[in-house]
């Protein structure tokens, strides 16, 4: 799929180190079977199916192990660990190079408003009128060149949550080369979801996608454009950090790879509580009635299921419907400082 393809596609959906994301945990290993193979558990209606990985997007064969979730509960989790970068997919473009610039040379953008913009030239020069504040000004009038941070110390000194002036006024962009290469990232995931009584709030990661890319929570875009930048998408609705590499923010069916058979929206990935997230729509172009404040629903076929927002609303789901391990040292925070840019 071109880009020209692709950003018709994400039009479409507004119309109608390695990183260990989940450390709790203990020890154990997956059962081995007399080849020394590890042998994985039935899958649960609902759960994780480890076949559903894309090929190329792991690093090392999923096993299972003991692992304690938030709320306490005992039990088995998938370790799944990738590669760090998309196993089906380029990354990038990002920002457009001139203020003249097609949408072909950019990626997107998204501010939870439920708006996608195509990243042009004309998006970057519109910039104080779109967000109603004279002081932007991402480019140089002399020349039209976009600022974009074209070097390791530029991205490293704009893709934080708080940006010293000498980094301001960017189109916040990075290279894979600048993470060397990919930053690999570990997920333990329950083989078999625990329900919750009460709906848990996001933080740290979402989950994993089908190709082996974390699901992150919402982008801070108040902090974002308080530091007059944009951290440009590509047209996946990812970008990279410093600290947990390329990771998505939103889904524009890229990712949705999970073909469902009854024309039910296909599956992108899994959530940390190990309930699969499905795209916004269906094969008919319909999005589910039906869901709850978690944008999850039951069926018979896929047991409960999340079904992902709009990109434009800068969210995957709306909130855990079960438990997971905790993704840091003090209940729920990331394992890695801030959350994802």
């Amino acid at each position: 799929m071109n880009r020209t393809t692709r950003l018709r596609r994400v039009r479409g959906l507004l119309l109608s180190a390695g990183v260990l994301v989940g450390i709790a945990g203990c020890g154990g290993g997956g059962s081995n079977d007399s080849d020394g193979a590890t042998t994985l558990p039935d899958v649960v209606l609902g759960a994780l199916d480890p076949a559903m990985f894309k090929a190329g997007a792991l690093s090392a064969d999923i096993t299972t192990e003991s692992c304690t979730l938030i709320g306490g509960t005992e039990t088995t989790c998938y370790r799944i660990t990738t590669v760090g970068t998309p196993a089906d997919a380029a990354v990038g473009p990002f920002c457009p190079p001139t203020i003249t610039a097609s949408a072909d040379e950019g990626g997107i953008w998204f501010d939870g408003s439920g708006n996608i913009y195509p990243l042009d030239g004309a998006f970057i020069a519109n910039l104080a009128t779109l967000y109603n504040d004279v002081n932007w000004l991402l480019y140089d009038p002399a020349t039209n060149l976009v600022n974009v941070t074209d070097t390791e110390e530029k991205f490293e000194g704009a893709a934080q949550p708080t940006v010293a002036p000498e980094y301001q006024q960017q189109c916040v962009q990075g290279t894979l080369e600048w993470i060397d290469g990919g930053i690999p990232a570990t997920f333990l995931i329950p083989v078999e979801p625990v329900p919750l009584t009460t709906p848990a709030g996001l933080s740290g990661s979402i989950g994993v996608s089908l190709n082996g890319i974390q699901l992150a929570a919402a982008a801070p875009v108040d902090a974002i454009l308080g530091a007059y930048t944009i951290a440009a998408f590509d047209d996946c609705g990812g970008h990279l950090n410093p600290h947990d590499g390329y990771h998505y923010h939103g889904s524009t069916g890229c990712t949705e790879t999970g073909v469902q058979t009854d024309g039910h929206a296909a599956l992108l990935g899994y959530a940390m509580d190990g309930y699969g997230i499905y795209g916004m729509l269906d094969a008919n172009g319909a999005e589910s009635t039906g869901l709850d404040e978690c944008r999850g629903e039951t069926d018979a076929v896929r047991g409960y299921h999340y079904h992902s927002a709009s990109a434009g609303e800068n969210m995957f789901i709306g909130c855990f419907h079960g438990d997971r391990v905790a993704t840091g040292t003090d209940g729920d925070l990331p394992p890695n400082g801030p959350p994802p840019r």
